[in-house]
Formats: C-alpha cells, structure tokens, sequence
C-alpha cells in the first residue's frame, strides 16, 4: 500500500495531516508513506516536523518543477497558479499511489488531469464555521476525516458526505503541537494580559483593511496590555514588503510582537500563550478556545450576522462594529467574559470530538488504512 501526503499550498496546512502520515508509518508497517513538497523551504519544514516521530520511516521528495517556476515559486509563495502546476507537472507520480491525503481541495484538480486510480483522502484543515469548509465539492473526495459533529451535521446535511466515507474525531494538529510545547514560552518581560490579534486574508471578510493599522496605533500608544499581531499566514505570504514595513515600525515596542508568516504563526504558540482573541473569521478562534478565554470579534464589513451558521463563533464573545472606543471595549470583554464561558465549552464539544489529551492522528490513520484495504 503506498500513500502519498503532497504539500502544494502554503505551510499552515501542513499541520493538519502529516501527523497522520507519520502515523500511518508506525501502526502500519505494511504501508510505504511518501510526504511530498513543491519547495525546498518546505520539505524542509517537513523534515522538521517529521523529527518529531523518530518512530516513524517515512520517504521524502521534492515534486518535479521547471527550475524557474521553483524559483517564482519559492519568490512570490504558493499562488493558485503555482499549486496547479505542482499537479499538472507530477501528474504521474501521483497516478502511482492507491491514496492520496491532501489538507486542501484544490488537488481534487488531479481528477481533471486523468488521475484516476488513487483514493482522494480530505483531512481539511481548521474547524471554523466560514462556507468555504463546506464547498460543494467536498463530495468530489472519496473518503474526508474531520473535527467533530459540527462539521460532520453540515457536510451531511448537504449531501456532500455519506456514511462509511468519512470519519470524524481527528484533529491530528494538536497532535503535533503537543509534542513540539516542552514548556510554556515567555514571550514579553511583563506581566501584562497578551492580546492576539489574527486578522483573516480575505479582504471581504477581514478586519486588516479596515481597522488594521488602527488596531495596531491602539496599541502601541497604550501601557496596559501586550499585542501578539499574528494575522493568517496568507494575508502577507504575497507582500514580503509590506510585512517588513509592518515589522519595523510596530516591531521594535517591548510589548509588541508582530509575526507576519513565522513557523509560530501556525503552530498554536500564540493561541495557546494569549489571554484574548481579537479576530474577524479566521478559525484560530476554534484552537484558541481549547481553553477557554476572552474573545472578542471585529465586523468591519457591518454583516448581519446574527443566526448566520458562517458566524456562529460570533456569538462567543463581543462583536464591535467599530473600534473608536477600543481600550474601553478590550476592558468590557475581559469582565463580561464569565457570561460566554459555557457558550464557549459548548461551541468546543461540538467542534471536536476529543477525549481529554488522547491523540487523534492515530484515528485518522487507522481509518485511511482501513478505507484503502476496503477500497482495493
């Protein structure tokens, strides 16, 4: 049995499924894994991860490119463009494999190219509520693990899941950030609560054009809370200068740390340290209230989101339809966050099927062999 874990999108995603590969190597001997990347900086990534199951043989491969396609790759970040490419230019080497398990959707484009034979596996990646986890073509994959009944109730409901095709109870990322947290990181030399800001990328949805700088001139000008500002890795994975200018006049604030796009930005160091959530729909959220703590969410569009499924997050803490009283606002949130708390706990139970600290990528693993072995 040989399955294939390609990485063609940008390294967020990459923590949502390579604990199930490195899994699937140690349950299941008899299966010979391969994690594939489209760049050198990501296999290296990879590799780093992988480090973390020494238990695990796993081979590694950088896919074929045209050297200056690698190159514009490796320049401007993985562009819809480039993530075709990685299909189209290693269309047999995928065709080799039984399954193919992929964090993003856009390899269901194999399908298009003659791909035929391998099982197409979804793990997705997040647990937010925005309708783009749940497209339409979500049924186009033969097989989808997923977070919990939350996710599991929508995907049925319009038929883009069917029973024995998909497993829930996976959430194979905390996996991977539990073995990599040794002890807790002291990110500022002061004891002042720590804020997260995580603006999304798209720009319909997001509070950054918006409210963005205003948010982080707030900030800087006040003494009484830290700012991580560590938006989605894809908002500035295209605008390298733009986050180095973001870098060095915010940067250099004791009590402020701006990340535009490091390894931290995606493994949960931040949700896991930070005492509020401050974002607009970036399913971070969901990570960030493991533990449940203050929230509070930015609408800068005005969306009428109330009743909306997109937007249920939305109703764990307060919303602000403008920021022009933002210091009075963070103070409101921290003490009237005792009223959303089994709000929250409810929102986790239904996200994630999780049994305490148990590790769910072993889940996961047993269920894509499973799938295969029937499947063959």
């Amino acid at each position: 049995m040989r399955i294939l874990f390609p990485y063609i999108a940008q390294p967020h995603q990459t923590l949502h499924s390579l604990p199930i590969a490195m899994e699937i190597a140690s349950r299941h001997p008899e299966a010979e894994v391969h994690l594939a990347c489209t760049t050198q900086s990501h296999l290296d990534y990879v590799r780093s991860l992988a480090a973390y199951y020494p238990e695990s043989k796993v081979q590694f491969s950088l896919l074929h490119l045209p050297q200056f396609l690698r190159r514009q790759t490796e320049r401007y970040g993985q562009t819809a463009f480039f993530r075709l490419a990685s299909l189209f230019f290693n269309k047999n080497y995928f065709s080799s494999f039984q399954g193919i398990v992929v964090p993003e959707r856009t390899s269901l484009y194999l399908r298009k190219l003659g791909v035929n034979k391998p099982r197409l596996i979804w793990t997705r990646h997040g647990a937010g509520d925005r309708a783009i986890g749940f497209a339409r073509d979500v049924k186009k994959f033969d097989y989808v693990l997923m977070a919990g009944h939350k996710i599991e109730e929508r995907l049925l409901a319009q038929g883009a899941i069917r029973p024995g095709c998909y497993h829930t109870g996976v959430y194979a990322k905390f996996d991977m950030v539990h073995r990599m947290r040794h002890r807790t990181l002291r990110l500022f030399n002061n004891n002042r609560p720590t804020i997260l800001y995580n603006p999304h990328f798209n720009t319909r949805l997001s509070s950054w054009p918006k409210m963005g700088l205003n948010v982080l001139t707030h900030f800087a000008n006040q003494d009484r809370y830290n700012l991580i500002f560590a938006p989605h890795y894809r908002l500035f994975d295209n605008k390298k200068a733009e986050a180095l200018q973001l870098e060095r006049a915010f940067g250099h604030y004791p009590h402020m740390l701006v990340d535009t796009g490091s390894a931290r930005s995606i493994d949960m160091t931040y949700t896991s340290t930070a005492d509020m959530y401050l974002g607009d729909v970036s399913s971070q959220v969901a990570e960030f209230l493991v533990k449940p703590r203050a929230c509070m969410f930015l609408n800068a569009h005005n969306v009428d989101w109330e009743g909306d499924e997109n937007y249920r997050f939305w109703s764990l803490g307060p919303v602000l339809n403008t920021i022009d009283s933002l210091g009075e606002d963070i103070e409101q949130a921290f003490s009237s966050h005792n009223a959303f708390v089994n709000l929250q706990k409810d929102y986790i139970r239904d996200t994630f099927d999780l049994v305490g600290d148990e590790p769910t990528a072993p889940v996961g693993a047993d269920a894509i062999v499973d799938f295969l072995r029937m499947a063959s």
